[in-house]
């Protein structure tokens, strides 16, 4: 097979690593990888792999990067993929348009949802697509309830954790005592993280609440995740909220780490507490993968994943109280030791396989 994936940009997050994991397991099966996307640090990881990449400036939404159909157009009758594979809602309206009257070997469109997206006619490029793979139960049913798409054309593919990063093996002895030299604040103590980049939604406010509820002679509170330039009033606003509830010293932000799944293994519960349903939320299955207990609310992507792992730590939405009290009976389970096997990046790689096979049998 021949295999072009489209997607803004190769900078660093869950969709863009996953398209790079993808490429890497096409190549390794001897089919032809291409990515296009405007580029970033993860170009070098396709080159190490012996992928394609084609840099088209299709990251931002406006009539520049409409420009680019006729560039894409060349690109297809240069690579001519039998897949296209689309993954975010701009670059797929480029490709649509770019096929519309394409003169050469038309290839099937596969799109992935990655998201609970709102202004569903702008979002209806991702329903434009031969196959449609949902990376949760929560997305796919609100694909089926949002856009006219054939039941039997949408496929459910959780996203994929990789266990050579995300694993039990302990940090080394190096690694905890620059940790704990760094955050001396966190040492014997019952560690609680929040991991995610610094934004609203994503349920930090609920995170110090909760520390109104807990013994904080005994637990602390991390929040590792990096800080954009404008989020810094709100990051000065979330430590001014952690004084007036006197939580300075009980509360630590980490910045971004590169070293997250160290983070996870000295970590007692990670918890996901977005204010608003997650479609997926990697961040649970990559802390079970390196054996953190996990809690979260009840609802979204993340109550699939918590409910796979240990429905103990599913919580009502929003009450931070209950959440308090339900810490020690998560405590008091076992620590996953692995995750099932449908969070997986072997899992995730070769059921994107299998719906290019089935698209390709459907056309034959």
């Amino acid at each position: 097979m021949r295999i072009i994936q489209l997607l803004p940009e190769l900078k660093v997050g869950g969709v863009e690593r996953g398209t790079v994991d993808l490429s890497d397991h096409l190549i390794k099966l001897g089919h032809d990888s291409a990515v296009i996307s405007a580029g970033g640090q993860l170009v070098d990881l396709l080159n190490e792999h012996g992928a394609k990449h084609y840099e088209l400036p299709i990251s931002k939404k406006n009539i520049r990067a409409l420009s680019q159909i006729s560039n894409l157009k060349k690109i297809y009758l240069e690579f001519q993929p039998d897949i296209v594979h689309v993954r975010s809602r701009f670059p797929a309206w480029i490709n649509y348009f770019a096929l519309k009257n394409f003169q050469g070997k038309k290839p099937i469109v596969i799109s992935t949802f990655h998201g609970l997206y709102s202004k569903p006619f702008y979002s209806k490029s991702m329903s434009y697509a031969d196959e449609i793979i949902a990376i949760s139960k929560t997305v796919q049913d609100y694909v089926q309830e949002n856009y006219l798409v054939n039941k039997s054309n949408l496929h459910l593919i959780y996203r994929g954790c990789d266990l050579q990063e995300f694993n039990t093996t302990a940090p080394s002895q190096e690694w905890q005592e620059a940790w704990f030299k760094e955050f001396p604040q966190t040492k014997n103590k019952t560690i609680l993280n929040l991991p995610g980049r610094i934004t609203s939604w994503k349920g930090i406010e609920s995170f110090i609440d909760l520390f109104s509820y807990v013994d904080t002679s005994r637990f602390h509170g991390i929040i590792p995740g990096p800080i954009a330039d404008n989020k810094r009033n709100y990051f000065n606003s979330l430590n001014k909220l952690i004084r007036q509830k006197h939580l300075s010293e009980h509360i630590t932000f980490c910045g971004a780490r590169s070293d997250i799944a160290n983070v996870y293994k000295i970590s007692d519960v990670v918890m996901n507490l977005s204010s608003k349903p997650e479609p997926f939320g990697r961040t649970i299955i990559e802390a079970a993968a390196c054996g953190s207990h996990v809690m979260g609310w009840d609802r979204g992507g993340v109550k699939e994943s918590i409910n796979a792992i240990n429905p103990v730590g599913l919580v009502k939405y929003g009450k931070v109280d209950r959440l308090a009290k339900q810490i020690d009976q998560v405590l008091a389970t076992s620590p996953p030791e692995s995750i099932p096997d449908q969070f997986t990046k072997e899992c995730l790689v070769n059921a994107t396989i299998n719906i290019y096979q089935l698209a390709l049998s459907k056309a034959s």
